[in-house]
């Protein structure tokens, strides 16, 4: 089956600054966030997706709470997550949360699972870091079984058994969701054994080079899941669309240096510099610019990877939220109709 392309956005809720620079408080950030995708839903973009983080500079730790409040305020947009980290979450309450979602936005619930790409939330809710693998592994089992919402019956060595059934049901007869995979083929087999959409988390070097595992993914699904049928794939990458190229760069660096060195302190990497942030933007996974130059290069990726999603995540570090705003506006008005345009030529 074909997928029609489609265009979403995705934030972690980055806390942002003010038009002075004063840091805001967590809880404007969260309703600037449910604004955004107020926007977002009105320009007609497919998809607005939030994702959950448990630390100081990221305002979201309750994704599917934001995502209520938006579905009250909008009619269309999907609303989903970029990513649920299920390994410390219960997928039991993960289901029972987003099918409630679910029936509240009238069948637009959809979430991306997936390990995090920070740890915190395993020692904040009680779990292990050395049992990091068996976690995602065995939950990730559990919350398949749990998408037929008929009675289930599983065993594993993380929990009791389980012998239940999920309330409430969708309308639907299941949940959308997607594994979020940022570059492992053991995932990417993983996410077609189990018949999930498979979204790549692309945020450095050339896009091209996930050429394989795309391929993989679709290789994968015919052998070992071949009921499954054609699954799309998307592509999550960072980016800031402006009215011009030289706008575009000069507004994100200051605020894309601080986010990656606040966060390559603690892993051990080198500051960043403008000549690698230049590279980024001219070659690899940073999609910023005006709107024909982030256009160009969102068809090449989809090109190059033959994707049915791809999701701009829009917000980067302390940028403003009025700025934030714009980019949006110009994402939905300018960029998506000009890639489209861009396929069909």
């Amino acid at each position: 089956m074909a997928h029609e392309l489609q265009f979403g956005l995705d934030t972690f809720g980055d806390v942002t600054v003010d038009g002075e620079g004063r840091t805001l408080p967590h809880a404007q950030v969260l309703r600037n966030v449910v604004e955004e995708g107020v926007l977002a839903d009105r320009l007609g973009i497919a998809a607005f997706s939030v994702g959950e983080h448990h630390r100081g500079d990221f305002a979201i730790s309750a994704p599917d709470v934001v995502l209520a409040a938006l579905a009250g305020r909008t009619e269309q947009i999907l609303l989903g997550t970029a990513v649920t980290v299920l390994s410390s979450d219960d997928p039991v309450r993960v289901y029972e949360r987003h099918a409630t979602l679910d029936a509240l936005s009238r069948g637009r619930a959809e979430l991306t699972l997936g390990r995090g790409s920070f740890t915190e939330s395993f020692p904040l809710f009680g779990f292990d870091l050395a049992d990091y693998d068996v976690l995602f592994a065995e939950k990730l089992d559990l919350f398949a079984a749990l998408r037929s919402e008929g009675h289930v019956h599983w065993e594993g060595s993380i929990r009791p058994p389980l012998d239940a059934e999920v309330f409430p049901k969708t309308e639907r007869g299941h949940l959308d969701a997607w594994i979020g995979v940022g570059g492992s083929p053991e995932s990417v087999v993983r996410t077609a054994r189990y018949g999930f959409p498979l979204m790549l988390a692309i945020i450095g070097g050339d896009p091209g080079r996930f050429a394989p595992y795309v391929d993989l993914y679709h290789r994968a699904l015919r052998e070992l899941n071949p009921e499954a049928g054609a699954l799309p794939v998307g592509v999550h990458s960072p980016g800031f669309v402006w009215d011009t190229d030289e706008e575009a760069a000069e507004l994100l660096f200051p605020h894309f240096k601080a986010n990656r060195d606040r966060i390559g302190a603690e892993r051990g990497w080198p500051p960043a510099t403008r000549g690698d942030y230049d590279a980024e933007v001219a070659h690899g996974s940073l999609y910023v610019g005006a709107p024909d130059t982030v256009a160009t290069k969102i068809a090449r990726t989809v090109r190059a990877l033959g994707i049915q999603r791809f999701d701009l995540k829009y917000s980067n570090g302390t940028m403003p939220h009025e700025q934030l705003m714009r980019c949006i506006e110009l994402y939905g008005t300018e960029v998506i109709p000009r890639v489209r345009k861009l396929l069909a030529d």
